[in-house]
């Protein structure tokens, strides 16, 4: 049996050109592209506030999230790329603030740059759902879990 996979477009210009989804359920599992801080005009949000930035970032995040039939608390890990690391506070406050009662594995990494230079930081987010996704066949075939 095959687990349905469902992708999730946020509509940015650089899906196509790119040739990917800014998030991509399959089962309980749902993983969401980097996610750049990019204005509802398409221009970078908050130009020099990684702070902003980073809002802006978990907002097209959780957007995908629920499209894809998910949400924040279903939040198992997330990766902040920051062009300067010696500002991540700024964005953990926005990530501690959106996720307080959550705690997902974090990790913040330092990146030379971005597609973008006014991008300072993007964020990928992966999410578990409680549901158990369809039988996979164990090695003998017969599809139970034995």
């Amino acid at each position: 049996m095959t687990t349905q996979r469902h992708t999730v477009s946020s509509g940015s210009p650089f899906e196509a050109e790119i040739g990917f989804s800014r998030a991509v359920r399959k089962g309980a599992h749902v993983v969401v592209a980097g996610t750049a801080p990019i204005g509802a005009d398409g221009t970078t949000a908050a130009p020099g506030d990684v702070y902003a930035q980073t809002v802006r970032c978990l907002d097209i995040a959780e957007a995908a999230l629920k499209e894809a039939g998910s949400s924040a608390a279903d939040v198992v890990r997330t990766r902040i790329m920051l062009t300067d690391v010696t500002r991540w506070r700024e964005a953990a406050r926005a990530h501690g603030e959106r996720f307080t009662d959550i705690r997902p594995a974090c990790t913040f990494v330092e990146v030379s740059r971005f597609i973008e230079p006014e991008w300072l930081v993007e964020i990928e987010v992966d999410a578990v759902l409680d549901e158990v996704p369809d039988a996979v066949p164990n090695r003998d075939g017969d599809g139970d879990r034995d």
